[in-house]
């Protein structure tokens, strides 16, 4: 016995619908269904439906799912996955932060605002290029600009609004598009003693009553891509305080000029880009004689 994948490549289109598909059919069904983009620039994304027991799959339902995608079948290991990411996630250090797992809290020395994340459901241990830049980033606005208040729109696994409540000890807004995600961010923030700042809120971009009563924000900070960045900068200027600032990333390199002009049109400057690796952390603020 052992898991098996079956998998195939289309355009953004057909691989959608054959997603929903395959997750109409097998979802219920406890088997995860995952769409990637594989080429960006082609617009190329392969769907992939994973089943436990290659034993047990049903060939035929596999195929009639499957419809006129001539799917390709990779036999995985049977490998304790949980237990592999966990021994792979090494602590990961920006700034004053240490993002790291319960298996390695001894690791946290005395003068380092720890955030405990266990991989999970939820986007965002702090591996990734982006979430490193953003702790980097909201480490030297809090510092610089004492912000009162903050949003974390897209906020994954809530690390780095428990980054934001730890370090300035001031209210911030955690919102994401997936109740999921919500739920682990909400487990993440009780975990990290960090509940009385935090609220959290399932909102697709600025649609919850939460933001009318949290807005405006002196910091708004949002690791999602950057098309979605650059549909949402109206509205992040909208609830952005007269001396704000905003903290984007999720954006590679060659994206960078492209998101700065969208939210440039708004009124918000750049002050300061933080590169790691292909990727981008920028700051903009309201305040022109700020900018660089």
């Amino acid at each position: 016995m052992g898991q098996v994948r079956f998998h195939a490549r289309s355009e953004r289109a057909p691989a959608e619908a054959l997603y929903d598909r395959l997750d109409q059919r097998f979802g219920e069904e406890g088997s995860p269904v995952a769409l990637t983009e594989i080429d960006e620039a082609a617009q190329i994304f392969e769907v992939s439906v994973y089943f436990e027991d290659a034993e047990t799959v049903d060939l035929d339902a596999v195929r009639e799912a499957f419809a006129d995608f001539e799917p390709e079948r990779e036999d995985l290991p049977e490998i304790d996955w949980m237990a592999e990411v966990l021994a792979g996630l090494k602590p990961v250090r920006a700034g004053r932060f240490l993002v790291h797992g319960a298996h390695d809290r001894h690791k946290v020395l005395p003068n380092d605002l720890a955030i405990e994340i266990e991989a999970g459901q939820a986007f965002g241990t702090g591996h990734h290029g982006t979430t490193a830049g953003c702790l980097t980033m909201i480490e030297t606005v809090v510092r610089r600009r004492r912000p009162r208040n903050a949003l974390d729109l897209g906020t994954g696994s809530a690390v780095l609004a428990i980054a934001f409540a730890k370090l300035a000890r001031r209210p911030v807004l955690a919102t994401d598009i997936d109740p999921v995600a919500i739920a682990v961010a909400r487990d993440n923030v009780r975990a990290n003693g960090v509940a009385r700042y935090v609220e959290t809120a399932t909102a697709t971009g600025f649609g919850s009553p939460a933001f009318r009563r949290s807005a405006p924000f002196d910091l708004v900070i949002a690791n999602i891509l950057a098309g979605p960045l650059m549909q949402l900068a109206p509205q992040m200027a909208r609830h952005l305080s007269d001396d704000g600032d905003i903290v984007l990333s999720g954006i590679l390199d060659r994206q960078r000029d492209a998101v700065l002009s969208a939210y440039r049109i708004q009124g918000l400057f750049h002050r300061q880009t933080l590169r790691r690796g292909e990727w981008v952390t920028l700051h903009l603020c309201r305040n022109r004689a700020g900018a660089l």
